[in-house]
């Protein structure tokens, strides 16, 4: 009868267990991993809710109770929210259209136009990644007060005009996954490369833009440097310099601090969820093809 019954086994349960039990490790480490990283802002969000005195608690108490929302109301009011808000979009915004410009146009000529030079051109650009920011702040904050550009937001708007290798890298390297016939079509019927660019190029390539500006966003909305060396009018400090200073003034009051923290923290959040499916889209295509 045994010999009946394991010649009556289905061959393939074996296999299947093996990976079910896979999938289940599997998916336990990457939900431990989850929590362990949900953790700070979980924490953040729970503190911001409580009043002082559950804040001091001891045993923690991990659910508020009341929920305190006028936390965010007075947090913001201590720190001039408003002034600071409008300050830190208008960097935001200026410097995020100076990369977004740049940054494909001259990926634009790497990717799909032929000069002499081009290759060794773009290993130079590449090359500047491995040079520190810190080398180059001194010559550049004597360079913009030569201009005059202290207290102003030229020195953290301008620069983005310029380009960034690695925005510039994500881009090239999606432009030359598109087929080069797209490029061949439109110059027979009389396309420029401006025009191939502005209107071929750009709209095919929304997942990498996605990419650049979602990056863009989060180092320009929580540049702390730039603004803390650039900066000395208190009405043209931004968010991160605000929040540095309510820090300073209110750092016994954690529930303060951490609804300030987390109104600032919001925008990154949202702007990461509305176009996490182009971020991770414009992730992988970059590295499709060399």
């Amino acid at each position: 009868m045994s010999e009946i019954a394991i010649a009556t086994r289905p061959s393939g349960v074996g296999p299947l267990v093996g990976r079910a039990i896979r999938l289940v490790l599997i998916y336990a480490l990457l939900f431990t991993g989850a929590i362990v990283f949900a953790l700070p802002f979980l924490w953040m969000v729970r503190t911001a809710l409580m009043d002082y005195a559950q804040v001091q608690q001891y045993p923690l108490v991990w659910i508020p109770n009341p929920v305190r929302w006028e936390n965010f109301r007075e947090a913001l009011g201590f720190m001039d929210f408003p002034i600071l808000l409008r300050n830190t979009l208008f960097i935001t915004l200026f410097a995020l259209t100076g990369q977004v410009l740049s940054c494909s146009i001259v990926a634009f000529g790497f990717a799909r136009l032929e000069f002499p030079g081009r290759e060794f051109l773009f290993m130079v650009l590449l090359s500047t990644m491995m040079l520190p920011a810190m080398v180059t702040e001194i010559p550049r904050f004597i360079l913009f007060r030569h201009f005059g550009w202290i207290d102003t937001y030229l020195p953290l708007i301008v620069p983005a005009y310029f380009g960034s290798p690695f925005f510039i890298f994500l881009l090239r390297q999606f432009f030359k996954t598109i087929p080069k016939d797209l490029d061949e079509a439109a110059r027979i019927d009389g396309c420029s490369s401006w025009r191939i660019y502005w209107q071929i190029m750009l709209p095919l390539c929304k997942p990498v833009l996605a990419v650049v500006v979602i990056f863009g966003f989060i180092w320009t909305w929580n540049d702390f440097w730039g603004p803390l060396v650039y900066l000395r009018t208190a009405d043209k400090k931004t968010l991160s310099l605000g929040l540095q200073v309510f820090q300073g003034v209110y750092q016994t009051y954690y529930h303060y601090l951490m609804a300030a923290s987390l109104v600032v923290l919001a925008p990154v959040l949202a702007l990461y969820v509305f176009c996490q499916r182009y971020f991770t889209q414009g992730i992988v295509m970059t590295g499709m093809k060399g």
